[in-house]
């Protein structure tokens, strides 16, 4: 199993449907776990999956529509109930500090004081050491999330034998960046780090362009087919069409579509594919209540130097 994936709650919008429960994102990135926009039925959707809430490290609301929100009484009680003992780092647009507040302490129940609060305010805002936020087009503050992982390199075994270089060398060399006059570049290859986006509610902007940038994973809203663009850009929206314009100039290497409006029945399903191929010819899931999504494997790229 890759230590890395998605694992996709809920796919509608505003209203869920007989197929498709309100949004909810859990992603595993080795030890860590992030859920984003918990909307109604996500304490289900978590059992459903065989994910505690042990398993959530972060808890990220993108936004305060009540498809993106309605699940944190829950998930907020349940952390509290089942004894959750590590820190779970809630993030949300600090302009709807009133509404995180009502959705912190919805009912009477047994608190828990293991939830830290990372208000968001600005153009972007980083939570070290995992996320950036950047803020979105949409009626009301909306932010896009991006999980970074920090480059590396990959050591080239026969070049190091060449150079003769072994043993403790190999960890005095990563750490000096020379050793016996060979340079680290010389045995060793750059290597990316995996990243996912995660784009919900917003019109085409900048900061979508930026969160999305050569990512691994993008998964983004595609609330509306491309036939209806207008009424998507009045309520603050993308299509799939759009999704793909971002992908492909973005360089995204698999591009999830979810966020989809209960006017559409499931047989309408492949004409999103067929907007999001006007746009773009990679990778392309479209989200499933229930799926697993991998994130791909890193690409290496050969140094120069």
């Amino acid at each position: 199993m890759s230590s890395r994936e998605l694992t996709i709650l809920g796919t509608s919008s505003a209203v869920p449907t007989r197929h498709r429960n309100h949004n909810g994102y859990f992603i595993r990135w080795d030890r860590q776990g992030l859920l984003f926009d918990p909307g109604e039925g996500t304490q289900r959707q978590l059992a459903l999956m065989g994910l505690s809430a042990n398993r959530i490290d972060y808890l990220c609301v993108t936004h305060f529509h009540g498809d993106h929100c309605l699940g944190v009484p829950g998930i907020v009680q349940r952390i509290a109930r089942d004894g959750v003992a590590h820190p779970v780092h809630a993030l949300y647009p600090a302009s709807g500090q009133v509404f995180w507040e009502r959705l912190r302490h919805a009912s009477v129940f047994a608190d828990t004081d293991v939830i830290v609060e990372h208000p968001l305010d600005g153009d972007v805002a980083r939570v070290p050491p995992l996320l950036t936020a950047r803020r979105l087009s949409h009626p009301v503050e909306s932010y896009g999330y991006r999980l970074q992982e920090p480059d590396g390199r990959r050591m080239l075994p026969e070049r190091l034998r060449e150079h003769g270089i072994g043993g403790a060398d190999i960890a005095l060399l990563q750490s000096e960046g020379t050793l016996r006059g060979v340079s680290l570049g010389q045995v060793s290859e750059h290597r990316p780090g995996q990243s996912v986006a995660f784009v919900m509610d917003t019109r085409l902007c900048d900061n979508v362009f930026a969160l999305a940038d050569g990512a691994d994973l993008l998964v983004i809203e595609s609330t509306f087919l491309s036939s209806e663009a207008a009424l998507a850009h009045e309520y603050g929206h993308l299509t799939a069409r759009d999704a793909g314009v971002v992908a492909r100039a973005a360089g995204v290497r698999r591009l999830v579509l979810t966020h989809f409006s209960e006017r559409y029945r499931k047989d309408d399903e492949p004409r999103f594919l067929a907007d999001v191929r006007a746009s773009y010819d990679g990778d392309v899931v479209l989200a499933e209540d229930l799926m697993t999504v991998p994130v791909p494997r890193r690409q290496v790229q050969t140094a120069t130097e």
